[in-house]
């Protein structure tokens, strides 16, 4: 029973995967912090994400929901307007409430930010000085018009697919933005001193594609890496207009352990201010990863077209006084936390958000105490931006993708700690003895495995819970400006955004 109203600190550090930390067994260190971490918090062994990417893993953590129930993925890329999110309900309970991200998806325009106070999101990797008021201006109008439109969801998707291009460039040529984590956790650090009563949340996108770790880094993990010659494009190896032999593999994941190893380091800095300033035994702190990345396993590159436990098998440390260690032999879903932090911050939850689940509550003793808790459910709508991008790199090579391939089926998973089967829309379904074999290899939807029933029956179920249905989503291939205000499309073609 949670007593006292906790300060919350929620890190996500984005597309870090599992097996990559050394808390989890990997042979190189490159999380000495997450490791000091561990000495206090605990380390959940089995935690999955309902996503293998962004949007709809981060709409589930701020609002307790399957990505079913709340909506948000490519084919709507946004959370509903009327959303009560995890920012909200703090911040009406009397936490001041704070958002710092770099991260594409988590803006005003998807709704992730709704609730908090202070907000610094994914446009300021872009230097102020090239961000002139009007632009500014036209910009949170728009994000507002076609948030309260669903029948403008592919412009959305359009724009963040811009975005992320910008991203990509700044990132890769190093120009005109480094890493924004200093800035994060300064932000942070700034944030907490100045608040008694506080609800923190950070995305780290350092481990995120493209890989340019700050030198120091490079120097330590990737030392004979040069960033720009290395395939950094993921579209390009998953379209097959690009190939990647094992010794470029082996320079990718170099680079990609010394982007793990920066901000772990930065949350070292920021853990070390809360000790020294007296914030830390009195906040919960959480370290996750909302999913992880292939590199070339099942043939596939990013955390795109599937949901092997690469990418949704994920970190989860937590630090809390009253943290019962025998949730460790549980299964944990990452949409848990949003019940753990309701329950830390004393449980009021503002109107029209989800009820405060005590048995979903990892400070609860009757954790996972229901009916079906060892199950974990993974959805993964059919991926719009990517599919996009995908096929224009293999137009350009002359390559025709396989329509009835994996790249356009959607998906739905069920997984325990041992066994996980997977709903494939186009391709054929799949079943995994995971306890045996952990990376997935040998398919035995075929077999006459007896725990396949009680997997595929918990699946049914859930579909009937969460109204889970591909029959009911949109065409997102639809006309949706038709209606649109002609001065706006004006506007759009000047941006490129319309033909």
């Amino acid at each position: 029973m949670v007593t006292k109203r906790q300060n919350i600190l929620l890190i996500v550090m984005d597309t870090v995967r599992r097996d990559r930390l050394s808390i989890y067994g990997y042979e190189k260190k490159v999380s000495p912090s997450l490791e000091e971490l561990s000495k206090e918090a605990l380390v959940l062994e089995h935690v999955v994400s309902p996503a293998p990417w962004t949007l709809p893993v981060h709409a589930s953590l701020f609002t307790g929901l399957y990505p079913s129930e709340h909506g948000a993925n490519q084919e709507r890329p946004y959370l509903k307007k009327n959303s009560t999110t995890l920012a909200t309900s703090l911040s009406e309970s009397g936490y001041s409430t704070a958002c710092y991200s770099s991260n594409a998806w988590i803006t005003p325009y998807t709704g992730l930010t709704s609730g908090f106070e202070d907000i610094d999101s994914f446009f300021e990797i872009i230097p102020r000085s090239l961000l002139f008021k009007p632009v500014v201006l036209f910009y949170a109008w728009f994000w507002r018009k076609i948030n309260s439109k669903p029948r403008f969801n592919s412009i959305a998707t359009k724009i963040v697919e811009v975005g992320n291009e910008i991203h990509e460039f700044l990132s890769t040529k190093n120009k005109l933005a480094d890493s924004k984590t200093p800035s994060v956790i300064d932000k942070t650090i700034n944030f907490i001193d100045s608040h008694e009563q506080y609800f923190v949340f950070i995305n780290l996108m350092d481990a995120h594609l493209p890989y340019n770790p700050p030198k120091k880094c490079r120097d330590k993990f990737a030392p004979d890496v040069d960033p720009n010659s290395v395939c950094q494009n993921s579209k390009e190896y998953n379209s097959g207009s690009r190939d990647i032999l094992e010794d470029e593999w082996n320079q990718i994941r170099q680079l990609y352990d010394a982007e793990i190893h920066y901000p772990d380091s930065q949350l070292g800095r920021l853990f070390d201010w809360m000790k020294s300033n007296n914030k830390w035994d009195e906040t919960l702190v959480i370290v996750c990863s909302d999913h992880g990345e292939l590199h070339g396993e099942h043939g596939l590159y990013g955390h795109e077209f599937c949901i092997y436990d690469q990418l949704v098998h994920v970190p989860l440390l937590i630090k809390h006084n009253n943290i019962d260690r025998t949730i460790q032999n549980h299964q944990i879903e990452l949409i848990d936390l949003y019940h753990t932090i309701i329950d830390a911050s004393g449980g009021f939850v503002a109107k029209k958000g989800t009820p405060l689940d005590k048995k979903r509550s990892l400070l609860s003793p009757t954790y996972r105490q229901f009916e079906g808790s060892e199950f974990a459910f993974i959805e993964y709508s059919k991926p719009i931006v990517e599919l996009q991008q995908l096929e224009s790199k293999a137009k350009k090579s002359n390559i025709t993708l396989d329509k009835h391939s994996r790249f356009y089926s959607r998906m739905r998973g069920v997984r325990t700690k041992e066994t996980k089967y997977i709903k494939n829309e186009i391709i054929a379904d799949e079943f995994y003895q995971i306890d045996e074999d952990p990376n997935e290899l040998n398919n035995q939807i075929n077999s006459k495995n007896s725990t396949m029933d009680s997997l595929t029956n918990s699946l049914s179920t859930f579909e009937i819970k969460t109204k889970a249905s591909w029959d009911s989503i949109a065409n997102p291939d639809e006309d949706t400006t038709s209606d649109m205000d002609e001065q706006v499309r004006n506007r759009l073609r000047d941006l490129g955004y319309l033909d």
